[in-house]
């Protein structure tokens, strides 16, 4: 999968090329407008991170010339606290999702495969891992074609590790998916606990396989090994 990262700060830059090297992506980065504009302009890219501020011209008119190009490159807007507006207006341009400065890389991690995923399902109502099938339009999941009765937030759980299957997930990134950003997710990580222990225990004695991995320090991986 190739990533385009733009943002002006060298450091950020260097630590998302890094980490999300270290994730099996193909990275490139700019850290100018005019660089940035050469690039969408020349090649495709499965997502592009998006700085709103950076030197020569505003990340939101490169979004405006992507979706002018009807371009179905994913897009992740990364901006400052201070602006909202901002972020709102790249949502309308047709950015994807946005993060807020500062973010955690494993959540930035997550976020791309999210996309990449729901853009390469062009209208599949359904999703498969192993002996587990997901409805997304109707919600509902099936394990070797028999029903799993889930709660909301469990549903929600399993669909987001699907999506991100074999990733950490950071509990951090868990509890903002699970409950968004107006919750202290701080205190949620009892919670996540909770749901993560009967969405596995509903599912084993369903008869699928023990994918849910507990990662020490780091957070959760749903995978097969």
């Amino acid at each position: 999968m190739k990533i385009l990262i733009i943002e002006d700060e060298p450091s950020l830059n260097k630590s998302m090329v890094d980490y999300l090297t270290q994730q099996q992506y193909l990275c490139e980065s700019v850290t100018r407008y005019a660089d940035a504009l050469e690039k969408i302009e020349r090649h495709n890219y499965d997502c592009i991170v998006l700085d709103i501020m950076l030197p020569g011209g505003n990340g939101l008119q490169l979004l405006e010339q992507l979706k002018a190009n009807k371009s179905a490159d994913g897009v992740i807007i990364i901006s400052a606290r201070n602006e909202l507006d901002d972020k709102i207006t790249g949502i309308q341009l047709g950015a994807d999702d946005y993060l807020t400065k500062p973010f955690h890389l494993p959540e930035l991690s997550v976020r791309i495969a999210a996309i990449i995923r729901r853009k390469n399902q062009q209208g599949n109502n359904q999703m498969q891992f192993q002996e587990i099938c997901i409805d997304i339009k109707g919600k509902t999941v099936t394990v070797n074609n028999d029903p799993l009765i889930l709660t909301r937030k469990e549903y929600e759980l399993l669909l987001y590790f699907v999506i991100n299957k074999n990733r950490i997930l950071s509990k951090n990134a868990i509890a903002e998916h699970l409950w968004g950003d107006d919750m202290d997710i701080a205190d949620n990580h009892d919670f996540i606990y909770t749901h993560i222990k009967n969405l596995r225990r509903k599912m084993i004695q369903a008869g699928t396989g023990d994918y849910i991995r507990s990662v020490y320090g780091m957070g959760y991986k749903f995978s097969v090994q």
